[in-house]
């Protein structure tokens, strides 16, 4: 698609954003203090943002119980790896390009968390014995060494509405996961089959 007005030059950009409030600025510490500390802990769900040593970005949702990232240290925080579909997207970028991007979310709170920094592949055993969920163990850790963390603004939440089920929109017309695979992928069987493995996989592998 063309566009007739891009912005490329930082400086263009920024007199025509403006300069952000000094409190905006300042907010941004170098590892978790007792208000990151509380939120990870209540937080059931968390962006993680990877990219390849190619520059292919990634988004990887991760979700269990409150409190499933740990927080190891100041400056560490700990995510167990439960079953998906073995893509691992996260992890082959992390393998070559180490920098991660995280928004934890706290649901019917308005603001977020974001943090940022370096991430590696552990399997120290007895730090995967520690994230045992279920009766299962997970088979590796995504650690990351922070660097930057700051709370965001409720303005993105307030303006979706995301906490307020009155105001979601309807899911009549949306495709089921199987749907957008098998016409994605052009797969040769029937919709409600790959369903029926999916709704199994949900059942059987959240552990």
């Amino acid at each position: 698609m063309q566009f007739n007005d891009v912005v490329t030059d930082p400086a263009q950009f920024r007199e025509l954003m403006g300069e952000p409030p000094p409190p905006c600025v300042a907010k941004t510490i170098a590892s978790v203090d007792k208000h990151c500390r509380a939120f990870i802990a209540r937080s059931p769900f968390v962006l993680i943002a990877s990219a390849s040593a190619r520059g292919q970005m990634d988004v990887s949702p991760k979700g269990d119980a409150p409190g499933f990232v740990r927080v190891l240290d100041d400056t560490t925080l700990a995510v167990p790896d439960r079953p998906g579909n073995r893509r691992a997207d996260t992890f082959t970028n992390v393998l070559e390009n180490p920098r991660v991007g995280l928004i934890f979310f706290v649901p019917g709170k308005s603001e977020t968390l974001r943090v940022s920094g370096s991430a590696r592949i552990i399997r120290d055993a007895d730090l995967r014995e520690s994230m045992m969920a279920r009766g299962k163990t997970p088979e590796f850790v995504l650690a990351i060494e922070i660097e930057e963390a700051f709370f965001h603004c409720s303005k993105c939440i307030v303006r979706s509405s995301l906490w307020i089920p009155q105001a979601w929109p309807s899911l009549d017309g949306l495709p089921s996961l199987a749907q957008t695979m098998v016409d994605a992928a052009a797969l040769p069987m029937p919709v409600e089959a790959l369903e029926e493995i999916i709704k199994q996989d949900e059942s059987e592998r959240l552990y």
